[in-house]
């Protein structure tokens, strides 16, 4: 089918903003966002947090994908040809991994009926990832409605609303069969990530996940894809690292409680998967009660945290974060500078505790004002999320040599390789600090590249 084609189709349009109001119930949150609370981190904490020597790397090759995103409801292949070329340009200076969900977050239904597939949004959405640059994944969900005790045909307005549904046991080998014709449809695509978040496997957090259930499907799909392609390379749970503020576990710090239902529902699955090549997991900052604990920036302890027990848990296999959040979804609006400097500080824990993926959830739209999108969505210009992720993948790749370098006021977080430093102010206000044998006067919350 042409391009030209793809642009126009009618569903196309009426789809977008369905997939936009399913996405947004479905993220768990707008995927970028330094935290709001102003006060400035004691030096004990900030000492904590900032260990004396430098973490060793990922347990990985050095060639293995670090730093990318996810397209969601809408991205820049829905908007015009044109808007489509000025993003892929700009991504292709820096490329870096994309990945796309089979339905959902801006794809129809791939199978809607048993012995007819519809490729037309996927095709669309690895095309655009080739012209830019990326490095493609594909995550398997979500299920075609038929197999979760729907009709046949792609889904109504109504029918969107099931999308969280998991497909039932007597469909796991239709799902499978689907996988495998993803896997061998696309033979350039190398990594798969097998469903979302549990997606209809846990519907009440505050009890047990159908973990048992989860884990026949992945390992019905692990097998279906890797008889297919040997060479593709799979990973999940793709499971939330939820956590509150109190209660017991066997993961907690000064940010938190995990919920100890999360690590059940991993030991099982990791304990009874037939395969996997990677670790997938992903969750936020705050608690589920939006706090942020014990402030803004010490609450980012999770990701180090929880990327250090799953390399303890797995023997060191990857760890990916398929999606991560660092704003309260409490109607908190932080200034852009803010919401950079916590994103930039996130992303320091990742490169710290050895986390060998990082994928940011992209939430563009057409129009108008968006915070944390990648791109300008009038203009497809790269906005300030684009350049951080940019050069996180340009500095810190899977990999990269870390130096223990360390600052005179801890109120800036320091991150080195040999040559380039990256300085994050933590403060809102002006500070002055010696980093390296150099003074550096940084305005407040404010993210700063220096070579060294």
């Amino acid at each position: 089918m042409s391009r030209k084609t793809m642009w126009r189709r009618p569903v196309r349009a009426v789809a977008a903003a369905v997939l936009a109001v399913v996405m947004a119930g479905c993220a768990g949150g707008p995927g970028d966002g330094p935290d709001g609370g102003a006060e400035p981190t004691s030096s004990a904490s900030a000492e904590q947090r900032q260990p004396s020597t430098a973490a060793k790397p990922p347990a990985v090759d050095p060639g293995w994908p670090r730093w990318g995103f996810t397209h969601t409801g809408i991205s820049a292949n829905n908007i015009n040809p044109r808007f489509e070329r000025t993003v892929a340009q700009a991504l292709s200076r820096t490329p870096m991994l994309q990945n796309q969900h089979i339905m959902g977050f801006g794809a129809l239904n791939p199978q809607p009926r048993r012995d007819e597939y519809f490729w037309e949004d996927l095709d669309s959405r690895t095309t655009f990832t080739k012209e830019s640059g990326g490095t493609q994944i594909i995550t398997l969900c979500c299920a075609p409605d038929w197999m979760k005790g729907g009709p046949e045909g792609q889904p109504s307005l109504e029918g969107w609303g099931h999308l969280e549904d998991a497909p039932y046991p007597e469909h796991f080998d239709d799902y499978a069969k689907l996988a495998a014709t993803v896997a061998e449809r696309y033979p350039d695509v190398e990594y798969f990530m097998v469903w979302n978040e549990f997606k209809g496997f846990w519907p009440n957090h505050s009890r047990p996940a159908d973990y048992k259930g989860y884990t026949q499907l992945y390992n019905k799909v692990y097998d279906a894809v890797k008889a297919v392609r040997p060479d593709a390379k799979v990973g999940g749970p793709y499971l939330g690292f939820d956590s509150n503020k109190g209660g017991h576990s066997e993961l907690r710090g000064d940010w938190g409680v995990i919920n100890q239902n999360v690590l059940d529902a991993f030991t099982y699955w990791f304990e009874n998967k037939k395969g996997a090549d990677f670790i997938v997991v992903d969750g936020a900052s705050p608690t589920d009660a939006h706090e942020l604990l014990p402030d803004e920036f010490g609450a980012l302890g999770k990701f180090s945290a929880v990327t250090q027990w799953l390399r303890k848990k797995t023997g060191n296999m990857p760890i990916w974060w398929s999606e991560w959040y660092f704003e309260p979804e409490d109607g908190t609006v932080w200034p852009e500078n803010k919401r950079l400097a916590v994103q930039a500080a996130s992303m320091m824990e990742f490169v710290r505790s050895g986390a060998a993926t990082a994928l940011y959830w992209n939430p563009q739209a057409k129009s108008g004002p968006c915070k944390g999108c990648m791109w300008d969505p009038r203009t497809g210009e790269p906005l300030g999320t684009q350049r951080l992720i940019g050069d996180f993948a340009t500095w810190f790749p899977a990999g990269a040599e870390l130096d223990d370098v360390s600052s005179s006021d801890p109120e800036v977080r320091v991150l080195a390789q040999p040559e380039r430093l990256l300085l994050v102010n933590t403060a809102d206000k002006r500070v002055t600090t010696e980093v390296d044998g150099k003074e550096y006067d940084l305005k407040p919350y404010e993210v700063k590249w220096s070579p060294r």
